[in-house]
């Protein structure tokens, strides 16, 4: 999911952008933005992107003799 070729644009991703508050991102292109919309500059860097935690797993579905030797 991290490396796929199509990727939506969002400057929190961008090489040349820091987020500089919540709602503002430093660019080095375009200066200061908010996050709107991207620039034609975006270029994805995958190391600023965070993955979403994984689900729990759920064990009450389990019951205790699966536990057992």
């Amino acid at each position: 999911m991290l490396f796929r070729k199509k990727i939506q644009k969002d400057c929190v991703y961008c090489q040349h952008a820091k987020a500089s508050g919540k709602k503002e991102i430093l660019c080095t292109k375009r200066r200061n933005r908010a996050v709107t919309k991207p620039c034609l500059r975006f270029k994805y860097d995958p190391c600023k992107r965070i993955p979403p935690r994984p689900k729990a797993p759920n064990f009450a579905a389990y019951k205790d003799g699966d536990f057992t030797l």
